[in-house]
């Protein structure tokens, strides 16, 4: 994992926190939650605070995440916004995060001038069993608490000025004012720095969990639809009135909800012509051709002529899989009619030529729910499902794990906004 490290693909774009008063103050937010102190004098961190080098240190992935539920988090600056969630075993953390530190954009800048944030984001539910825990989720509130309790000394001092306005002997009071003072020294000036959180709660919109060997979850009007390996406990069985299961495994059925729900953009020339999706698919089915049949092949040497040699004495191989053939054919097929009926496509293909609709509230998760079935994309597998990708890639050979790192620095780093719009218009 150290070459994706190196290469920014995997903890990518964290803060760095090395000055001492941040370090003070992420123990203490530590200290909080019953942790030991980090002894490093410089780590990163992510949106929601954790840190793969304060992990490591402790030896728990999860030490923000004990539960695998209500998370916790931690608060350093207001620059954590922008960063992106790391670790979690929810796809819709980031977005929750994300959430609150614009709804609460006032309150956490005056904040963290003074203190550190931390607590939970509580669900309420306290452990994850089986699926009726997960479908109970429908909203989430973030419990805030801060080190030095700046935030309890502000919502004091607010009492007391109220106090202060409404009753007309208060400022008689010489030991409350006295007190209002030591407040407002901690606090500052409550009346310009808005220091209690705006916007605590929030819904629990569509998923994706790493529980039961993962999990989606999507959410219409009238129906909840869950996506997972039927082993998962409670499968079929809670809420049936309200929830459809699908088994993860079933590709025909899932292709038909996400299609007859809107979430999947029709495969149409329009979008697949000028894109290049047809060709990406193709690529990425002839490179993990090649790599189960010569795992230890040196890719560094390929180019246009090496790869069309290679094909042409692998036909055989090609034409048994089936993929590259069939995207060809349906290459010719939109370039004369401008489209393709999908009845015709037998199930195993038919995620090939699928993405998510653009502008669907749910299209980063169906997206991640496509690349379950076109593993061959480890492109898609990188920008959607990242831990689907990290896990493929501990199987890759030395070779193809140095052909993987370059060709997403050559395709998705080098300009990450065009590369999505231009393959999954996003």
């Amino acid at each position: 994992m150290k070459r994706l490290y190196d290469n920014d693909l995997i903890y990518g774009r964290l803060l760095t926190v090395n000055q001492p008063h941040l370090v003070e103050r992420y123990n203490k937010a530590l200290a909080a939650f019953g942790l030991p102190a980090t002894k490093l004098e410089s780590f990163e961190i992510d949106k929601t605070g954790f840190s793969p080098q304060i992990a490591d240190e402790l030896g728990d992935p999860d030490y923000l995440d004990p539960n695998g539920v209500n998370r916790r988090f931690i608060i350093l600056t207001p620059s954590q916004s922008t960063l992106p969630v790391v670790h979690t075993q929810f796809s819709n953390t980031e977005a929750l995060m994300y959430e609150f530190f614009t709804s609460n954009a006032r309150a956490i800048n005056a904040l963290t001038i003074k203190d550190v944030i931390y607590g939970e984001i509580e669900e309420n539910v306290a452990t994850v069993e089986d699926i009726e825990d997960l479908l109970s989720i429908q909203q989430v509130e973030f419990r805030v608490l801060s080190a030095d309790d700046v935030l309890g000394k502000a919502a004091e001092l607010r009492t007391l000025v109220d106090r202060l306005k409404t009753e007309p002997e208060a400022w008689r009071d010489d030991a409350m004012l006295e007190h209002m003072v030591d407040l407002a020294k901690i606090a500052g000036d409550i009346r310009e720095n808005t220091l209690v959180p705006d916007q605590v709660v929030f819904r629990h919109d569509a998923f994706w969990t790493s529980h039961f060997g993962g999990c989606y979850v999507f959410i219409d009007d009238k129906m909840t639809t869950v996506i997972a390996d039927p082993s998962a406990p409670g499968f079929r069985r809670s809420r049936p009135w309200q929830v459809a299961y699908i088994p993860i495994q079933d590709m025909a059925r899932v292709y038909t909800f996400l299609a007859e729900t809107g979430r999947l953009d029709p495969p149409r020339a329009s979008w697949l012509e000028p894109s290049g999706f047809i060709e990406h698919r193709a690529e990425m089915a002839i490179r993990a051709l090649l790599r189960q049949a010569e795992p230890d092949t040196d890719l560094g040497r390929m180019d246009a002529v090496w790869l069309q040699t290679w094909m042409h004495r692998n036909a055989r191989l090609i034409n048994d899989d089936g993929v590259y053939p069939f995207l060809n054919s349906v290459k010719r097929d939109i370039a004369q009619s401008g489209q393709i009926d999908i009845r015709n496509i037998r199930d195993r293909f038919r995620f090939l030529l699928a993405r998510a609709k653009p502008d669907h509230k749910d299209a980063w998760l169906t997206n991640r729910l496509i690349t379950e079935y076109v593993p061959s994309d480890f492109v898609s597998r990188y920008v959607f499902n990242k831990q689907g990708f990290y896990d493929d890639y501990q199987g890759f050979s030395e070779a193809f794990r140095h052909h993987v790192v370059e060709t997403l620095k050559t395709t998705y780093l080098s300009d990450k906004a065009a590369f999505r719009k231009r393959l999954y218009g996003l």
